[in-house]
C-alpha cells in the first residue's frame, strides 16, 4: 500500500465518522466542528486526486466562512433546539421519501457504467497539460484574462447585496452612543469644553 493510498483510506474514513457525528450529536455546537472536520477531510481527498483548487475553495470559502458562520449562529442566538426536534416524527414519512428518492439516484449513478458518454462538441477552452501547469493556473489564467469582465462584474454584485444586507440590518436606537464624525471635527474652543460652577457640597 502506497502513501497515497493509506492517506486516501484515512481522509475517507475520517470524513464519514464525522459526518455521521454532524447528524448523530445532540449538541448543535460539535455538529458545526464536526461539519468543520468534514470539510478539512474532503479537501484532504481533493488535493489526494490533483484538485487543488477545489481543495483551496473549500477550506477558504465553507471552513472559513459558512461552517464558522453556522458556529457563530448557533452559539449566539438562544435556540431552543429541544421543542425543534420534539416534531420530528411528524416529517418521517417525508424524509423517508425523499431517502428513497436520493437512493434511487445514487444506484442509477454507480450504474451509470451501461451508458456511453460522448461529447456534443469540442470544448471551447483546451485542457492543458497538468504535468506542466497545475489546475489552479489554468483556471487563473481562463478566468482573468478571457472571463474578466464577468468576474468583476459578479464581484461588484456581491458587493451590493453585502451593502444592502449591511443597510436593511442596520438599526439605530436612541439610548445608543454613537460616534459622530463630522460633529467632532466641527467642535471649537467654545464647544469643546464646559465650565460648570459647583456651589460646596453639592454635586453636578
Amino acid at each position: 500500500m502506497g502513501l497515497p493510498t493509506l492517506f486516501f483510506y484515512l481522509f475517507s474514513a475520517i470524513a464519514v465518522a464525522s459526518a455521521f457525528m454532524v447528524i448523530s450529536v445532540r449538541n448543535p455546537v460539535h455538529s458545526v466542528l464536526f461539519l468543520i472536520l468534514t470539510f478539512f477531510n474532503a479537501a484532504g481527498l481533493f488535493l489526494l486526486a490533483g484538485a487543488e483548487f477545489l481543495a483551496l475553495i473549500l477550506v477558504v470559502v465553507y471552513v472559513g466562512a459558512v461552517a464558522v458562520l453556522f458556529l457563530f449562529v448557533v452559539m449566539m442566538l438562544d435556540i431552543d433546539f429541544v421543542e425543534l426536534r420534539s416534531g420530528a416524527m411528524e416529517y418521517a414519512p417525508i424524509g423517508a421519501l425523499v431517502g428513497l428518492i436520493l437512493a434511487a439516484e445514487l444506484i442509477l449513478v454507480l450504474g451509470g457504467n451501461a451508458f456511453s458518454v460522448q461529447l456534443v462538441a469540442d470544448p471551447l477552452q483546451p485542457i492543458p497539460d497538468m504535468t506542466e501547469v497545475t489546475n489552479i493556473r489554468a483556471l487563473g489564467n481562463i478566468l482573468y484574462t478571457d472571463y474578466v469582465h464577468f468576474f468583476q462584474i459578479a464581484g461588484l454584485i456581491l458587493l451590493v447585496a453585502m451593502i444592502g444586507a449591511i443597510v436593511l440590518t442596520l438599526r439605530h436606537k436612541d439610548n445608543i452612543k454613537r460616534q459622530d464624525i463630522s460633529k467632532q471635527v466641527a467642535r471649537g474652543p467654545k464647544t469643546a469644553i464646559e465650565v460648570v460652577k459647583v456651589k460646596p457640597g453639592q454635586g453636578i
